[in-house]
């Protein structure tokens, strides 16, 4: 007993220290910049709005870029953590699985093609991307003999083909070309539209991810287990990977593919707060916000006074993770 209270105020302190310091890196996200903001001029800014310039950056620039920023973070480390569940493999996530590429590749295509795509047509085109990566990568797990370090390999493998594929788009595509920026990751520039087009989809991904976790946390035991639990196995498959695609999908039309969210947090959340999915969903949702505010920030600083895509940070943290992780070549404690 005194072990199990132990373990439920860990949980508790890790959760209130997790949502203090996403609270203070979404002040300092919308106080930090090329117009440093006071956080006096920050605070008074949600109780008595004025018309000054600051209070016009951070209402219409700073803080739906630091929302954005938290729903993006939220959101892939959630498909990550769903991704390698239902593999059960410790390398899975948007970026290794392709599932970021092939979104990718369909927003280019849709933006050469059909410019004049609306908002919902675009996130749409970003599931149907998803799920054309996704499951491009996962056949390869149907057959026998695949580690989750050659399942990794196909994934990496199909990553590259869809981007140069995305790439050699741009380069025969002059219009293409606006989009070089977006390609690496990047949540410079969001505006209230794009808070409005990614919010719905977190909610409700989210939402049934955090409602679904019970039925993950059984399928991690093993496909037998499951059965034998009542579990089908089947249908939790399919809806964990229509969840992944709503999540990844939505998050790359918004914010381009940023990578190794999704790797990496999950990882770290079953370290802090144990292997129970009821657990890791909602972690992974608040360390993913976590870390994609915290390396906006930093991204503002790498070429000062000019921004740079999120997307350098996350690939600088997480490159060298998954290295590590192929390294040791076993699955994680799940």
């Amino acid at each position: 007993m005194e072990t199990v209270g132990r373990s439920k105020l860990k949980v508790l302190c890790t959760a209130i220290a997790g949502i203090v310091l996403l609270i203070l890196g979404i002040l300092t996200s919308i106080s930090v910049g090329v117009a440093d903001i006071d956080a006096s001029m920050v605070l008074k800014s949600f109780f008595d709005a004025d018309s000054s310039k600051e209070q016009t950056i951070i209402r219409t620039l700073r803080l739906p870029r630091a929302l954005v920023g938290a729903l993006v973070g939220a959101n892939l480390a959630v498909a990550g953590a769903l991704m390698q569940a239902i593999t059960r493999n410790s390398l899975a996530s948007p970026q290794v699985f392709g599932v970021n590429a092939g979104a990718s590749f369909f927003i280019v295509s849709a933006f050469v093609f059909f410019p004049n795509l609306s908002s919902v047509s675009l996130v749409c085109v970003a599931f149907i991307g998803a799920a054309v990566g996704g499951m491009a990568v996962y056949s390869f797990a149907l057959g026998g003999g695949m580690t989750q370090v050659k399942l990794a390999l196909a994934g990496m493998a199909v990553h590259f083909f869809l981007s140069s594929l995305t790439q050699g788009m741009i380069i025969f595509n002059e219009q293409a070309k606006d989009v070089l920026y977006w390609l690496v990751g990047s949540i410079n520039g969001k505006t209230w539209a794009h808070v409005n087009m990614i919010l719905p989809w977190s909610l409700f991904g989210l939402l049934v991810a955090a409602l679904f976790s019970r039925s993950v946390s059984i399928l991690v035991l093993g496909e037998n287990m499951a059965q034998g639990l009542g579990q089908r196995v089947y249908r939790i498959r399919i809806l964990a990977g229509i969840l992944v695609i709503i999540l990844a999908g939505s998050s790359v039309a918004v914010a381009g593919p940023v990578g190794f969210v999704g790797l990496i947090i999950p990882h770290i959340v079953r370290r802090l707060v144990g292997g129970d999915y009821r657990r890791i969903i909602p972690f992974s949702a608040l360390f993913g916000a976590l870390l994609l505010v915290y390396a906006d920030i930093l991204a503002r600083f790498i070429a000062y006074p000019f921004e740079s895509p999120v997307g350098i940070v996350t690939a600088m943290i997480g490159a060298p993770f998954f290295l590590y992780l192929a390294k040791r070549g076993r699955n994680i404690k799940q």
